[in-house]
């Protein structure tokens, strides 16, 4: 199968030109599968909560959540995308999944970062994967991966491919993807966005280089700091399957849970 990512610079607020430029760049690829960015139709800096509850939208009945479908069932193209998620009266930042046939799934961002935590709800259904037939996907959302404990699950949850919407403006989180795919031995996406987003008191600028690594630590693929570009890679998921690292040492067997416990000590 092909995999990639799409990057670009969401203009915040401007949710309907956000999406149009994010499905031309979709329409322009040939993977069977993309990732978009973490709040890709909206932007990222909110200044108040009143404004990312304006900006939020419903899952799967959205505009945004039904645009993708229809790029997805139009291209035939499976897409993960970040987007700010309105469910009552909570807020999440979210990502989805869909597929030429309609809406999967969602994913709610377990660990929020920085000022996210005046925004948006903490996600409340922990992780999940998807089998779509030709690989078995795992969602985290940017800051999960400082976390391994994100990608780990996900791995023993049978992910052959983690999808990592994000937006990113530290400089750790390319290179370290490189240990969490070893580690775990599965294909990573991280989709990043560039600009830079000035709006009240805060200025960020966004790191771009999203990336593609390999379940041996190998950057398959990565964008540059402030290009506008699709990225994509041919892999075959069975390459995530195969947890040996030599004769005699399995990731997943080798484990030993028991010694643990403080992983899991509030």
């Amino acid at each position: 199968m092909k995999i990639g990512f799409v990057q670009f610079e969401p203009q915040f607020g401007e949710v309907d030109k956000n999406l149009e430029q994010a499905k031309g760049l979709i329409m322009e690829s040939d993977a069977d599968l993309l990732v978009l960015p973490e709040l890709f139709n909206t932007g990222y800096v909110f200044t108040s909560k009143e404004e990312a509850i304006s900006l939020a939208e419903q899952v799967p009945q959205g505009k945004t959540t039904q645009g993708l479908c229809e790029v997805a069932k139009e291209k035939g193209v499976f897409i993960v995308a970040g987007l700010a998620e309105k469910d009552g009266d909570k807020i999440f930042n979210s990502s989805v999944l869909v597929s030429p046939d309609g809406y999967i799934g969602r994913y709610r961002k377990t660990h929020l970062f920085f000022e996210e935590k005046l925004w948006f709800d903490p996600g409340d259904e922990g992780f999940s994967v998807h089998d779509i037939g030709i690989c078995t996907v795992g969602i985290m959302i940017c800051f999960d991966w400082f976390f391994p404990e994100s990608m780990r699950v996900l791995s023993l949850m049978g992910a052959d491919l983690i999808c990592h919407p994000a937006n990113l403006v530290m400089p750790f989180c390319q290179d370290a993807m490189k240990t969490r795919c070893l580690e775990n031995h599965v294909f990573a996406v991280t989709a990043n966005r560039t600009g830079t987003e000035a709006r009240g008191e805060q200025s960020l600028l966004f790191t771009g280089m999203s990336q593609i690594t390999g379940p041996d630590g190998t950057i398959l693929c990565r964008a540059g700091k402030d290009s506008r570009e699709v990225g994509t890679v041919e892999i075959d998921p069975q390459a995530a399957r195969d947890k040996n690292v030599n004769l005699h040492n399995n990731l997943v067997t080798d484990r030993r849970p028991g010694f643990y416990g403080d992983l899991i000590e509030t």
